[in-house]
């Protein structure tokens, strides 16, 4: 930003939004290059080396290696539609009010990963790495998110567990009321 442009703001009095300035800088650049990266990996391996390694799995670990491949093509897809339409926004393809109608169809808040649940240690080490590096990137955007569009997204769920869920209510239905 040149010190006219500062100067400017300055003198008509409005308030320069730093995270509007990092989402159209190179910072933005380069996350928008390691997420649409990180897609193309993911890709790669679970259409190549993946699928060869999931041949060999247990049970446990097959079911596991289906639902978290899926889950982490899931958020993946989620994360490049928002740097898609954050990217259109700088490059003045869209306006932010577009932006934010079509950004309420993204959904960072779903399909978080059970990395303790049953089969998680024997997906193999490489699906778990893009995992939790999709984490990473999915933290970093949800929290651009919120700073750029001053909406707290959701925390990702938790998957409960639907039998012990009726349980509880069912203990709650016989238990004395004291």
């Amino acid at each position: 930003m040149s010190s006219n442009s500062r100067d400017n703001d300055r003198a008509r009095g409005e308030t320069v939004r730093l995270v509007d300035k990092l989402a159209g800088s190179d910072n933005f650049k380069h996350l928008f290059k390691d997420g649409m990266a990180l897609v193309e990996e993911t890709a790669a391996y679970l259409d190549g080396p993946g699928r060869e390694e999931s041949k060999t799995l247990s049970r446990a670990g097959s079911l596991a290696y289906a639902a978290e491949s899926m889950r982490l093509t899931t958020r993946l897809m989620q994360m490049a539609s928002w740097l898609l339409l954050q990217r259109a926004v700088n490059e003045g393809e869209m306006s932010n009010q577009q932006a934010r109608m079509e950004k309420s169809k993204v959904k960072f808040d779903l399909l978080s990963s059970a990395t303790e649940g049953p089969g998680w240690e024997d997906i193999p080490d490489r699906l778990r790495d893009l995992i939790r590096r999709s984490g990473r990137m999915q933290n970093r955007l949800r929290h651009l998110d919120e700073n750029l569009y001053g909406e707290v997204p959701k925390e990702p769920k938790t998957e409960e567990n639907p039998v012990a869920a009726q349980l509880n209510l069912i203990n709650k239905a016989f238990t004395p009321k004291p």
